[in-house]
This record gives structure tokens, sequence and C-alpha cells, in this order.
């Protein structure tokens, strides 16, 4: 093996240690002693690489960045494909397959909320509604032509509400442990929450002729 792919290599071993110390313990406790041990390199190896622990976590959070800018992306892919809204429970399905593929990079984002108060994320956050403005623009999401949203409600919000929503609740499941929090099965609540995210969560009140018509406090229709 040539010298530049040995060291391609350790450099790889160094952040894939980092990545699972970091996730599952969290930053402050580890130490760059444990992550050479961990990455199986001296720790004057992972200073020939990384001037200090903070830069390895930064790399890491970089790389989490660039896979979501990813065509490949899981809820990118599924964006992309489908006629926005109509591809909600594709989107749902997209999310829980992103979190468990990048679960200990979505670990990194708690880490840095509870140790950094957010400092690492907060500028990938403020930025993300342009990302998303860009995104949906190169792919023609939910062009005029073609989709069904209201015409006071945004394209974009309602994208980044939907993803942030689905996101979300997978990265409890995943996450923190705790399947089937909304008491449903992942099919089902995906199917509710695309229902919801649709139609609203508000009765409708209107008969089919159009008008209105009121409704006791028991939901039966009154003349």
């Amino acid at each position: 093996m040539k010298q530049t792919e040995k060291s391609q290599r350790s450099r790889e071993q160094v952040l894939e240690a980092a990545l699972h110390l970091f996730s599952t313990q969290g930053y402050r406790a580890t130490s760059v002693r444990e992550i050479a041990e961990r990455a199986g390199v001296s720790t004057g190896n992972v200073y020939h690489h990384f001037p200090d622990k903070d830069t390895i976590f930064r790399i890491l959070l970089d790389q989490y960045w660039a896979a979501i800018e990813s065509p490949d992306f899981p809820f990118n892919v599924a964006l992309a494909s489908g006629t926005f809204p109509d591809n909600l429970e594709e989107l749902g399905r997209a999310s829980r397959e992103t979190v468990n593929r990048y679960r200990r990079y979505v670990a990194l984002i708690y880490v840095d909320v509870v140790e950094f108060e957010g400092s690492h994320i907060r500028k990938f956050y403020s930025e993300m509604a342009k990302r998303f403005a860009t995104f949906m623009a190169d792919h023609h999401v939910a062009q005029t032509r073609n989709h069904r949203l209201r015409p006071d409600v945004s394209p974009l919000s309602a994208v980044m509400l939907a993803g942030r929503f689905f996101l979300n609740y997978f990265a409890v499941e995943i996450l923190f442990g705790v399947p089937n929090h909304f008491g449903k099965n992942t099919d089902e609540v995906i199917a509710e929450i695309a229902d919801i995210l649709r139609h609203g969560m508000l009765r409708h009140e209107n008969n089919a002729h159009g008008e209105h018509q009121a409704t006791d406090s028991s939901g039966a229709r009154r003349a």
C-alpha cells in the first residue's frame, strides 16, 4: 500500500472512531487517546491528521452537511422523484431511512446543542431555507403548474415543515429508542401525518353545494 493511501486510511479510521465515540458518549467525555485506541493508531497519528479534537468534530458535521446536499440523500431522492404534496408518504419513508442511515451524524447535532449550545450547527440551519429553495428550483419541486397547495401556502415552507416533522419523529424513534410513540406503527403514522399535512386537522364545514353547515359539540350537523 502506498504511503498516501495508508495515510488516508488512517485518517478515515480516526474519523470513524471519533464518530462512534462522539455519538455514543458525547464530545467532552471523549478523549483523543480514546479515539486513537479505537482507531488502532497512535495519539501522534491523530494529531498528524488533525490539529485538535474540535477540528475532528467539525469535519464530521461537515461530512453530514455534504451528505444532506447530495442528490443521493434519501430525503432528496424522494423529494425530487415525485410531485409534492402527493409524495408525502414517500417523504415519510425516506425520512426514516435517512435517520436510520445517518443516525450517528444526527446524534452529533444533539451533542452540539447540549454541549456547545448549537454553535457548530447554527450557521447551517440559518441557511437551510436558501438551500431548500435552490434544491426545489433545480428539481422543479412544487411548481405552480403541478402542485395542489393553497395559493397562500409557500411550497418552500410546506416542504420544510413536512421534512422537519418526519425527520424529528424518526429521530425520537431511532435515536431515542422510542418506537411507535404516536401509538401507531410506522406505516399508520406516516399515513396519518401525511393526511393531516395535506388536509389540516379541522373539520371541513362545507356541504356538497359549498354552503356552510354548522356542527354541534358532538360533531353532528345542524340545519
